[in-house]
């Protein structure tokens, strides 16, 4: 038998979530600024909404005759965001009610609060939908190593870059100082820490 040595793509393209009220539910993640892809009606016994969270390559799906699963029964549906402060701050002011900012290491009890050193992964918040189905934010700077292809590092928005870059700005300073004196390849130095960074290699020295 023939082994083959390179795996085949399998991208994670949606997430059914279960509601009880399909125009209440497209209210609702449509006011946390998500894009509407689609919403399909066939008959009166099927319909399909598919909802986009910004950034994200995987989508979600609710309606009618997708699931069995009981209404507000989902949980532990990851959001990773950069900056967990300014996450929770926009939808916030979208009114939307989410708890506050905790963190905890694995297998640690959460604590209040964001943590402490700003580690990767850590700190997060939730909130839930009308139906209670509920989501996890969670801060992600540095990804852990083989998590990220290096060739393939991307950001889904300006504003995640800029932040990669206010990083990247700091541990150079940092950097500098160590030098003694002004970086000239100050450029290829914050291309080499970011992209480490997003591939859980060892930072930049």
């Amino acid at each position: 038998m023939t082994q083959l040595n390179t795996a085949i793509d399998m991208k994670l393209e949606v997430v059914v979530i279960p509601v009880s009220d399909v125009d209440r539910a497209k209210q609702f993640y449509g006011s946390l600024g998500w894009r509407l892809d689609a919403d399909f009606v066939v008959g009166a016994a099927f319909r399909a909404v598919q909802f986009t969270p910004p950034g994200s390559p995987c989508s979600v799906h609710f309606g009618k005759g997708l699931t069995p699963a009981t209404p507000g029964s989902a949980s532990g549906l990851f959001l990773v965001v950069s900056d967990i402060v300014a996450t929770h701050a926009e939808l916030a002011a979208r009114g939307l009610a989410v708890s506050d900012v905790f963190h905890r290491g694995v297998g640690e009890a959460p604590q209040p609060g964001i943590d402490p050193q700003r580690r990767s992964y850590c700190s997060y918040a939730t909130f839930r939908d009308p139906d209670g189905n509920e989501w996890l934010l969670q801060e992600v700077t540095a990804r852990l190593p083989g998590r990220v292809d290096g060739n393939e590092v991307t950001f889904a928005s300006a504003a995640e870059l800029a932040r990669a870059l206010r990083r990247a700005e700091a541990a150079h300073g940092t950097y500098e100082k160590q030098l003694g004196r002004r970086d000239d390849a100050w450029a290829d130095w914050y291309a080499d820490y970011i992209v480490r960074e997003q591939t859980g290699q060892a930072s930049a020295a």
